[in-house]
């Protein structure tokens, strides 16, 4: 950019790389769809810089987002905001916009100076370059130090500047670290499942000594932690609450985009015979690996607290409901049919009540089951039923006097019975 204002300036313009090849960066961003700028208001944009976001509010008066995303179409590369917020390329690759700006600051004049690594200043003021073929010097009218930082020795940002700077008296920040991810401990299952898996879309909060920041974005579960864009966001509060060793409550949202009364009015539907990965996927759309996150952070299940909604409320309600309701109304049911049962079938009209009273009588009698023929026949032919409610019938008749008992139907004066035995003979 620096070049380009330069030229566009009437000036000439020389551009040194440490590598074989310019904008090795860009190719290397491209990985991950390559990252322009953000969308999002440059009042909130800037605040991403503080403490420097008035220096940084000065500079996007001049050159905004939306000039960056003009810039890139100018060089044939359209843009788009994805669900984050964040602007890519279309195609999300980065050699396009890397060859279309090389190209045009050729034909602007830039000159390119490939394999030249800056060393600092030689005693006459002149810039200094290790070179495969000696040592090199050249003495602009101005130079535009544009070396990085600290994290990506293979690209040339080791951080070698740093003292040659700080030997001329220049008043500079101790480096630390920015986009970098933390530790968190996940399960074995989370791991082997998920590791390597982007969390999107999502909102992440931190709070420390009551200050509150929040983004929304996405970020990605590693076999350490969590790294990426949402967390790079983060990133100064936590490190300055680590730094510290201060207290921090992280907190994310799973449903961003979505009111807690929404949410709750979705999950008070029944689950039915869904399983609950299966009814929470319908009802909100959490499947994958935020269904998996929820378990893994959300245990034990089903009561869990996100964003300040506890969504299993309508849940609990439902199931207390049923629990309150559910028992007493089947015995309800149960009274009301053996009720009607005894109205319309009365005591002594059964056509087998005697047999099973027979039944009852020798349990009650002897203390035990018939345990042969002879006994069964004593016992009556209902001895051959399964004995659960004989036994349990023979507890109170066995402390009543048998003798004399009330008039009991026999089988065979049922007339049904009676025409069955004329049929037969």
């Amino acid at each position: 950019m620096a070049a380009e204002a330069a030229c566009a300036a009437g000036m000439t313009v020389h551009l040194f790389d440490a590598k074989g090849s310019v904008g090795r960066k860009l190719l290397i961003a491209g990985k991950g769809g390559l990252n322009l700028t953000h969308s999002e208001p440059s009042e909130r944009f800037r605040e991403r810089y503080a403490p420097r976001q008035d220096d940084v509010a000065r500079w996007l008066r001049v050159f905004d987002a939306d000039a960056l995303r003009a810039w890139a179409a100018e060089l044939g590369v359209p843009t788009m905001v994805g669900s984050s917020g964040r602007v890519f390329p279309v195609d999300l690759k980065a050699a396009p916009l890397l060859r279309g700006w090389v190209r045009r600051l050729k034909s602007q004049g830039v000159h390119f100076h490939v394999h030249h690594r800056w060393t600092g200043w030689a005693v006459d003021g002149s810039l200094q370059f290790d070179h495969e073929h000696g040592p090199r010097h050249m003495t602009p009218a101005a130079t535009v130090l544009a070396v990085g930082g600290a994290s990506w020795p293979v690209l040339g940002s080791d951080g070698a500047w740093y003292p040659l700077l700080a030997a001329l008296g220049v008043g500079l920040q101790p480096l630390q670290p920015a986009n970098v991810g933390f530790h968190c401990t996940w399960s074995p299952f989370l791991l082997e499942r998920f590791s390597g898996a982007a969390v999107k879309p999502v909102a992440m909060s931190v709070t420390v000594d009551g200050a509150r920041t929040s983004r929304q974005g996405e970020f990605v579960l590693t076999d350490y932690g969590i790294e990426g864009s949402l967390v790079y966001a983060l990133g100064r509060p936590l490190r300055g609450a680590v730094a510290a060793g201060a207290a921090v409550t992280c907190t994310i949202d799973l449903m961003p985009n979505e009111s807690i009364d929404t949410l709750a009015n979705r999950l008070a539907k029944p689950r039915g015979s869904r399983s609950f990965g299966e009814w929470l996927r319908r009802q909100t759309g959490i499947g994958g690996v935020r269904a998996a996150l929820l378990h893994e952070l959300g245990r034990p299940m089903p009561a869990f607290v996100f964003y300040g909604l506890l969504v299993t409320q309508p849940i609990q309600n439902r199931q207390s409901k049923i629990q309150n309701f559910g028992l007493p109304l089947l015995l309800l049911t149960y009274i009301v049919i053996a009720l009607a049962h005894a109205a319309l079938a009365p005591l002594t009209t059964g056509p087998d009540e005697l047999a099973h009273y027979e039944y009852v009588r020798f349990i009650a009698g002897h203390g035990r089951l018939p345990l042969d023929n002879a006994e069964r026949a004593e016992a009556s032919y209902k001895s051959d039923q399964p004995p659960l409610y004989h036994l349990l019938a023979a507890i109170p008749a066995a402390w009543v006097d048998p003798a004399g008992p009330p008039f009991l139907k026999r089988v065979g004066d049922h007339p049904r019975r009676q025409l069955i035995e004329r049929t037969r003979h």
